[in-house]
């Protein structure tokens, strides 16, 4: 059974390589969108390319997922969403967030408590809207805490975590809640990292499994399927052997 996407789509970190590609596959189905972001001006040419070549409503809204009062964010909007996609993340430096509080307090504001905030006013917002859907990207790194970058991973754990719940909570209530595990994905964040061409996705895939996704009501997705099972082996070790891996 599929499930009819409701409009219109905010996509919440729409200036994101992830959220351009995904604002372009939703409209390509037809969807209404709003794209929040930070500078959202700079969104405008993203709006009328939308609109030029799908025939498809497009704005811009402005969007910061560390701001205070995030139901005055909702309640400004034209209409209620009919879909949120929350996109934010900042990777950040794990060494400077080892060694200064405010680059660790943003990462971890900037992943975790920031966008769930959002996700909760979503979800007030959207009560009784039908075929309401929240879909959050999340990362594998939140899976296990890893020595490399568990500053990050412990916000992206978190964030799972908080759309588990949130899922739960609002089951039978109207709004289903999708959890998105993109893996690495080449984007700006990424760029000059060196990643394993098998296990990394183009933003474009990600979009594509992202609507995939929304439209079987999916509870979790790993975008490249072969991160479920390279997950399940990392969890699995033990950690008296993990902590001499150096992952």
């Amino acid at each position: 059974m599929t499930h009819q996407i409701a409009s219109p789509v905010l996509i919440l970190g729409a200036r994101s390589d992830i959220g351009r590609a995904l604002a372009l596959a939703y409209a390509a189905k037809g969807c209404r969108l709003l794209l929040g972001a930070r500078r959202a001006a700079e969104l405008e040419p993203d709006c009328t390319d939308i609109a030029l070549r799908f025939g498809a409503e497009a704005r811009a809204v402005e969007f910061d997922s560390i701001a205070p009062d995030p139901d005055s964010f909702f309640r400004a909007l034209p209409e209620a969403p009919g879909t949120v996609i929350m996109v934010v993340g900042l990777l950040g430096d794990h060494e400077i967030s080892l060694g200064e509080d405010k680059a660790a307090a943003l990462v971890m504001e900037s992943n975790y408590s920031g966008p769930s905030r959002y996700l909760l006013a979503a979800a007030r917002a959207m009560a009784g809207k039908a075929g309401a859907t929240i879909i959050g990207i999340s990362s594998v790194a939140g899976d296990r805490g890893r020595g490399s970058n568990f500053v990050y991973g412990s916000a992206k754990a978190g964030f799972t975590a908080f759309l588990s719940g949130l899922r739960n909570s609002l089951a039978g209530k109207g709004i289903h809640v999708l959890t998105v595990k993109p893996g690495f994905v080449d984007t700006q964040m990424t760029a000059g990292m060196n990643l394993p061409r098998a296990l990394t996705a183009q933003p474009k895939t990600v979009a594509e499994a992202v609507i995939r996704a929304h439209v079987r009501q999916s509870n979790v997705v790993y975008v490249k399927a072969i991160w479920r099972p390279i997950m399940l082996i990392i969890r699995s070790i033990p950690e008296f052997i993990f902590k001499k891996l150096k992952l």
